[in-house]
């Protein structure tokens, strides 16, 4: 992880004078009103919840930097198509928490461009080694509350449309607070509570409907365990009798299949929404969402 912010900083150094140069004055013609209003967002999940929040607000476009990423933003790279979505951006709307750290030199050096952290002032997790983790939004009241952060940011950003975006946002959460009550209503009198995932995405997810993640297997995508934590998982599965494992869609389920052959577990996918179709509405998130209850009923009754 480190490695890959060191190879991702010296990139963005290199490539500030290029972006600079696609963002200088495009500003200037959406604030007299010959364009329309471009937000920029960092990768899916971001993408999902900005539209919540824009619709389909007359003159505004939201376009997702990432569509090729798969996953979460650990080791992504920024593309000379990626410069030029960001050089005509005039919001770009990042999740924060260290996810887009390699967007930190790109913001600095386009100061017209203005950047909307979703995850500010949301209070976040911490592993065992005290690093925070990013991935707010995969629990749907960090969702709602990084919806209303984009809300309150485009409406500073784009004062015009502020009443249809308090509108749309007012509309969207109002859907995930019906979805965030069907979840608890299902998964609060589940009886396994322990969990084995295969990534970080699933604290906040856990915390809020009361799941406990016995054990994450791989803390970075394609992390291999040693044959050591291995061992240690495979135990931990059996002692405390857990029958299910949770792999995520868009990873590969090597490490997961031997331990499901070792302890007799099975295998479940849930989304952290990290991925998805072009050109997706917001609902795309609750759809997701309900697929992983769907998902969790099922595994944990």
């Amino acid at each position: 992880m480190k490695a890959v912010k060191i190879v991702a900083a010296v990139l963005v150094l290199a490539i500030l004078p290029v972006l600079t140069a696609c963002g200088s004055g495009q500003n200037e013609n959406t604030a007299s009103g010959n364009e329309e209003f471009r937000i920029v967002t960092s990768f899916y999940p971001m993408y999902l919840l900005t539209r919540g929040v824009t619709g389909d607000t007359p003159g505004v476009s939201v376009t997702d930097m990432a569509p090729r990423a798969t996953g979460c933003l650990h080791d992504y790279q920024l593309t000379p198509a990626d410069m030029r979505t960001l050089g005509g951006a005039d919001v770009l709307v990042i999740n924060g928490a260290g996810m887009e750290s390699f967007m930190e030199k790109v913001a600095e050096g386009m100061p017209e461009m203005k950047v909307i952290t979703a995850s500010q002032g949301i209070e976040l997790l911490k592993d065992e080694y005290g690093e925070e983790n990013p991935h707010v939004w995969v629990s749907v009241s960090g969702a709602i509350a990084e919806v209303e952060n984009i809300r309150d940011g485009l409406c500073e950003a784009d004062p015009k449309n502020s009443g249809a975006y308090r509108q749309n946002a007012d509309i969207f959460i109002t859907k995930l607070d019906e979805l965030q009550k069907e979840m608890h209503e299902k998964l609060d009198g589940v009886t396994k509570k322990d969990i084995i995932t295969f990534h970080e995405a699933f604290p906040y997810f856990a915390e809020e409907f009361g799941l406990n993640v016995a054990a994450v297997i791989e803390s970075e995508p394609g992390a291999v365990p040693s044959a050591e934590e291995l061992a240690r998982v495979i135990s931990l599965v059996k002692d405390k009798g857990i029958t299910a494992l949770f792999v995520e869609l868009q990873y590969p389920k090597g490490t997961a299949e031997v331990i499901a052959r070792e302890t007799g577990a099975e295998l479940y996918t849930l989304d952290p929404a990290v991925t998805g179709p072009e050109g997706a509405t917001a609902d795309e998130y609750i759809r997701i969402m309900e697929e992983n209850l769907a998902t969790l009923e099922e595994a944990l009754k």
